[in-house]
């Protein structure tokens, strides 16, 4: 197997500046730390997967135009997928991909900590990939619990995430710890 991680940039396009939730406060830790991420994975040769979200929604369908990346997010990539479900594997062939390169570890960043990108890990892992969840390079927003009504911050989603996830389907780091072990 290859000894390279693939990282996984999920859904950090444009449609998101459209949506209701969208907010700005976190965005500048997430940039900063994703393109630390994808600098060095580029550096080192690490394969960067760009994953897209297109569905039916008006700012996600691809009639809209806004299913591209986000204006800051480096040009550099190996390979492009479209998903149309939460997960980057179920409908897009990145597995093959991966496999077909002996890629067997994976790095998971990009939009929404909660729901693409830790739905992807879970996947990752139940095929047998060996998953690094880096929360820092994962942008979220608050949400209201529709039945309690309690508010939930973006950090405090990011640590749900993080407790749910750790030592199950993935190792939850940083971006220096990612650098360091590989």
């Amino acid at each position: 197997m290859s000894k390279l991680p693939a990282v996984l940039v999920i859904d950090v396009q444009q449609s998101f500046l459209h949506a209701p939730y969208w907010r700005e406060d976190d965005v500048p830790a997430f940039r900063e730390n994703l393109l630390k991420l994808l600098d060095a994975a580029a550096a080192r040769g690490w394969p960067i997967v760009r994953i897209l979200h297109e569905d039916n929604d008006a700012h996600f369908s691809a009639a809209s135009g806004l299913v591209r990346p986000m204006a800051w997010v480096p040009e550099a990539h190996d390979v492009v997928f479209h998903k149309h479900v939460h997960n980057a594997f179920t409908d897009t062939g990145l597995q093959t991909w991966l496999r077909e390169r002996g890629i067997d570890r994976v790095i998971v960043s990009g939009i929404r900590s909660e729901q693409c990108c830790e739905t992807t890990a879970r996947v990752a892992s139940d095929l047998g990939f060996s998953v690094d969840y880096v929360t820092e390079a994962t942008l979220t927003f608050p949400m209201i619990h529709a039945g309690s009504g309690t508010r939930y911050d973006a950090q405090d989603i990011k640590q749900r995430t993080e407790l749910v996830l750790d030592g199950r389907f993935a190792r939850i780091c940083t971006v220096d710890d990612v650098l360091a072990d590989h």
